[in-house]
């Protein structure tokens, strides 16, 4: 065969003849945002461990992709589409910042929109759309990822008050964090809490040496005898479904998320092997590389189809649990895959942050194992698969 002009991964099934004019403008502005505001120095904020969250926000805000697919309060109300290609753009450059944003409008925000009152809508969430407070979610704890059930954070009744006493721990946003969404063990079941970050007994520390997620922020939180009144609580969420219905908005991201990661592990990978001489050709001129950028070309457009037809059941108000878990348990899998690969590739130079792909490749191993690990989504699309729940 002749030789032709290059495709882009993403162009092998034309995969944009799928997206709406709106969905397509709104991913086109965020991949800017990244060129100009975060690629430029995501390798320095990853070599120092560091992410300027408050700046970002405000632009974040600005832009309108906080919160993006809430509506009213300040939100933009965009499609889910919309939203899941927001994260797309924004995980290529870097999972941290994709974190940032999930976290703030997944989790915390969303929370806020699904389960609080009127008055705390109208106090937290045009701030956070804006970007000027920023938010956390405190679920997982020290002993207690997988299974939130067991969580010892407590929440006991004092007179008209609630006094909290507990830890959690691998809080996104957490030490910068205006107000945390914290859910704790009730008398009656789990509710969650508003709790601001300035309130006497709330305390955070930042989580460092990470050789992951390191351009981000990622905290423990201690509550030791948090005093918060009735109005505090989250009204609309009463048990577990409360933080899991967040959690599968944040998984729904990622199901964008991931594979952004591994196509700009891909695109830099192809890059390379077209501009890399070896033994006198280009390396993308041999034929084991070209089985390599082929096969993960390949599962780089099922999980952005996967994710596609995920945003149109989203978008149609019918997207179950079970279908996120597949979207999440595939891609995350497959990107980390790719990322590994792309790495083979550029051999030696793949080992540095001259080049995106090693941090890409241990940044998706934070994701891999957050907002669910792949084992409690292999369980929970065999538990839609044989009526049977296997998780004790």
């Amino acid at each position: 065969m002749s030789d032709q002009t290059p495709l882009g991964p993403m162009e092998l099934l034309a995969l944009d003849e799928l997206l709406g004019d709106e969905d397509k403008d709104i991913r086109d502005t965020v991949r800017r945002f990244c060129d100009d505001r975060v690629r430029p120095h995501v390798a320095t904020w990853f070599e120092d461990g560091r992410l300027p969250i408050r700046d970002l926000a405000l632009e974040l805000g600005e832009l309108g992709l906080l919160g993006m697919h809430l509506e009213g309060y300040g939100c933009a109300g965009t499609s889910a589409t919309a939203y899941g290609l927001a994260c797309h753009e924004l995980e290529a450059a870097d999972s941290g910042v994709r974190s940032l944003v999930s976290v703030q409008g997944s989790l915390a925000m969303f929370a806020i929109h699904r389960f609080g009152s009127e008055e705390q809508k109208l106090q937290w969430l045009p701030e956070m759309a804006a970007g000027r407070a920023i938010g956390c979610f405190g679920l997982t704890e020290p002993d207690f990822g997988s299974n939130p059930a067991g969580m010892r954070t407590i929440a006991k009744r004092d007179g008209g008050d609630w006094i909290l006493n507990g830890t959690k721990m691998w809080i996104t946003n957490g030490s910068v964090a205006d107000v945390a969404v914290v859910w704790a063990q009730t008398d009656d079941r789990v509710r969650g809490f508003l709790v601001p970050a300035r309130i006497k007994g709330f305390s955070t520390s930042e989580i460092t040496r990470k050789m992951s997620l390191r351009a981000s922020v990622t905290s423990e939180l201690v509550l030791d005898n948090v005093r918060l009144p009735a109005e505090a609580i989250l009204p609309g969420a009463a048990g577990l479904s409360g933080p899991l219905n967040c959690l599968n908005e944040a998984r729904y991201g990622i199901v964008f998320g991931a594979p952004g990661a591994a196509r700009e592990c891909l695109d830099t990978a192809i890059d390379y092997a077209i501009n890399r001489p070896v033994f006198d050709r280009p390396l993308a001129g041999f034929q084991l590389t070209q089985a390599k950028l082929a096969n993960m070309a390949v599962e780089l457009d099922k999980a952005m189809l996967l994710a596609l037809r995920l945003g149109s059941l989203k978008d149609a108000g019918r997207i179950t649990p079970y279908q996120i878990s597949v979207g999440k348990l595939n891609n995350v899998r497959e990107s980390l895959a790719i990322a590994r690969e792309c790495r083979t590739i550029l051999a030696a130079n793949g080992v540095t942050l001259e080049y995106p792909v090693i941090r890409h490749a241990n940044n998706l191993e934070s994701v891999l194992t957050y907002e669910g690990t792949s084992e409690i989504h292999q369980l929970t699309v065999g538990q839609a698969l044989t009526g049977i729940g296997a998780f004790k």
